[in-house]
Parts: C-alpha cells; structure tokens; sequence
C-alpha cells in the first residue's frame, strides 16, 4: 500500500511539475514569439527609417543640384549681362575718346598751316603773299658765314636747335646755310641760276618761285666747315650720315634723295615734316614725296607734336 501511494504521490508531483514545465515553456514561447515579433517590427521600423531617410536624401540632392544648376545658369546669366554691359561701356567710351579725339584733331587743324605738308616740287604753288605764320631768327652760332637767309618757321626752330644740339654731342656741326626765302627772293635766286648755269641746268636744281620748299620756312639747307661752307660735297661728310641717321627724331626728312623724280640729288636739303611722319618715313625706309599727298595730310594736325 505504502508503494502504491507513494507511487500516486510522485505521480502526482510529475503531472504537476510537467504541467509547470508547459505552461512556461508556452510563456517561453509567447515571450520569445512576441520579442521575436518585436525585433522584427524594430528592423522593420529602422529599415523603413533608412529607406525614408535614403528618399529624402536623394530628394534634398535633387533639389541641391537644382539649385546649383539655378546658381550657376543666374551667374552665367549675370556675368553676360555685365560683360555686356561692360563692352556697351568700353563702345561708348571708345566712341567719346574718338569724337574728343576728332574734336581736338579739328581744333588742331583749325590752328595749323594747311601748307606746311603739301608737295611744292613741281606740284603745288604757293604764291606771291605766302609768308608763314612767324618766323624766328636762327642762332648765330648755328649758322654758316655765307648765311644769308637764316630765318625759319617760330615753330620749327625748337626742333632744329635740338637737333643741331644732339650733333654737336655726338661730334659733327650742322650748320645752316639757307632757311626761309620768300617768292621773291626765290624769283631772284632762280634767275641768277639762269644766267650762271642755263635755264635747262637751273631747272634741274633750284625751283621756281611759288614752288620751293623754302618759302614755308620749314627747309633748311645744311652745311659744314668741312666743305668749307659749300653745299657740294656735303653728302661726304659726318655730318651729313648723322643726319641721315638722326634727323627723322627731330622731325626732319630729306626732300631729294638720289634717284628722286623732281631735282638733281640734293643731301644738304632737309625738310622738317613733324616727328610722326618723319619716323614714319624712316622706319618703312621711305621719302616724303613717295607718299600718297592724302596720307600725308593725315598727319598735319600733329606736326608740332
């Protein structure tokens, strides 16, 4: 009796611990079920976070990108608008400095001997009441003792007395010969010619009233004691390859080169035609007679210069 309920007494205690072991292996179960369902709504959760984040990410991206691409088409879009208005600025003011420039060209011109760069040789004529503006007396010191016609455009003579002045540093002495002659003395000169040497050898060296360089006060004939005062020879002397050298710096050209088409060679006849068009002449190894009379007119307006 004592084994069969002792036996009902464990029995009993294996139902009971069973149904313990049971019921919380099911609240084990339920427990992990619902923690399981938990992690999987938290990743859920985190997963769709991400994704949304990821989303608005690409979104703000976009909108940055716009934005950038805005920036910049608003830049381009500027800085045309400024260049533009730059180049409208720079026309305008290229077109005021080139009216101030024609205006002052014209006051220029206003104020300058149309004369002064014509063609005389043989071409045009000044008249008998041709004297220019004012002329000035060349310094003694500069000037040869057979000088008899020593005068030479006021506005000249700073650029001679330059000139002569460099020379005489450099080691030669110009002196001068002849300057201004007016119609009348040039009439008298020409006709002396004639009786000397014959209208036909007068003709090929001296010009005829009204058409000499030397009645506009800017032509100079140059010598040196090396010719003892004469002007044949002149083309042999230091002077004259300084001249040939120099003189386009101060303004003066030689009017009749070897070979010209209007007078024998003459190397002591220079004429002054303005610093410009001296070195213009100079640089393209040209003479004055070989250009175009309207290209030197463009350059009469500066002959002071």
């Amino acid at each position: 009796m004592q084994d069969i309920g002792k036996s009902c007494i464990i029995d009993g205690m294996k139902n009971f611990f069973d149904k313990i072991i049971t019921q919380n292996v099911c609240i084990a179960l339920a427990v992990g079920l619902c923690l399981f369902g938990i992690l999987k709504y938290i990743d859920y959760r985190v997963e769709f976070n991400f994704k949304q984040i990821d989303t608005e990410k690409n979104i703000l991206s976009e909108r940055v990108a716009t934005l950038e691409k805005l920036i910049k088409g608003t830049q381009s879009n500027l800085s045309d608008v400024l260049q533009q208005e730059q180049e409208k600025n720079n026309s305008l003011a290229n077109q005021v400095n080139e009216v101030t420039n024609t205006v002052g060209a014209l006051s220029k011109l206003s104020k300058t001997d149309p004369e002064l760069l014509k063609k005389y040789s043989k071409v045009y004529f000044l008249n008998e009441h041709y004297i220019p503006i004012s002329l000035s007396d060349v310094d003694a010191g500069f000037r040869s003792a057979k000088s008899n016609n020593y005068q030479i455009h006021s506005n000249v003579l700073p650029y001679l007395e330059k000139m002569i002045t460099a020379g005489n540093t450099d080691g030669v002495a110009l002196l001068v010969q002849s300057a201004y002659r007016s119609f009348g003395t040039q009439s008298i000169l020409k006709s002396n010619y004639k009786v000397i040497y014959g209208a036909g050898t007068a003709n090929s060296f001296s010009a005829d009233q009204g058409y000499s360089e030397h009645q506009l006060g800017t032509a100079i004939d140059f010598t040196t004691l090396k010719t003892s005062g004469a002007l044949e020879g002149f083309d042999k002397t230091p002077e004259f390859k300084w001249l040939t050298e120099n003189a386009y710096k101060y303004g003066f050209v030689i009017s009749y080169p070897a070979g010209n088409k209007y007078y024998k060679y003459e190397p002591w006849h220079w004429r002054f035609v303005g610093v410009a068009l001296a070195t213009y002449l100079h640089d393209n190894n040209m003479y004055f007679y070989d250009l175009d009379q309207r290209l030197i007119d463009n350059y009469l307006a500066n002959i002071f210069d």
